[in-house]
């Protein structure tokens, strides 16, 4: 019979643990899968099927002409990517540089009817900023400008 040194049943023990530390972070990280992504494009939304009622975050550019102001701080307006738009309703003050054709992150929920009710808007806060998301999106999409929007306003300055 061989006798385990205490050096062998420590090292055991410290893989063991190891082991389990491993499987615990593999666990965590397959259930956070769906929500790492800082946002979803409109695109993604459908594509991904989205279920009425579940919260997230909406990215993408104001559509030109779609933003409607009702009563008591409502607006409406659409938020597009290079396949689709989403309608968005949000009631409250939007940030003082929202306008349409910009880049912006809406936070909110899903309704049945398809519309998403934002509970928070973030736009951008100068002339040559995008959120990076939003950004990267409407590049992999073909519709990003900014590089060539700033060569073309240094030229001009």
């Amino acid at each position: 019979m061989t006798r385990r040194t205490r050096k062998t049943r420590r090292l055991t023990l410290i893989a063991a643990a190891g082991c389990v530390l491993a499987i615990a972070l593999g666990l965590v990280l397959y259930a956070m899968n769906d929500t790492i992504v800082f946002f979803n494009s409109p695109a993604d939304v459908q594509a991904k099927n989205v279920a009425p009622g579940t919260r997230f975050r909406l990215g993408g550019l104001v559509k030109e002409g779609s933003v409607q102001r009702g009563d008591k701080q409502q607006i409406e307006f659409d938020v597009m990517d290079a396949q689709s738009s989403i309608r968005v309703q949000y009631q409250g003050l939007l940030p003082d540089l929202f306008r349409e054709g910009q880049g912006i992150v809406a936070e909110g929920r899903l309704e049945p009817s398809g519309v998403f009710r934002a509970d928070t808007v973030l736009a951008k806060h100068d002339e040559n900023y995008m959120p990076r998301e939003v950004a990267d999106t409407l590049k992999r999409q073909g519709h990003w400008q900014g590089e060539a929007k700033a060569s073309q306003q240094a030229q001009q300055n």
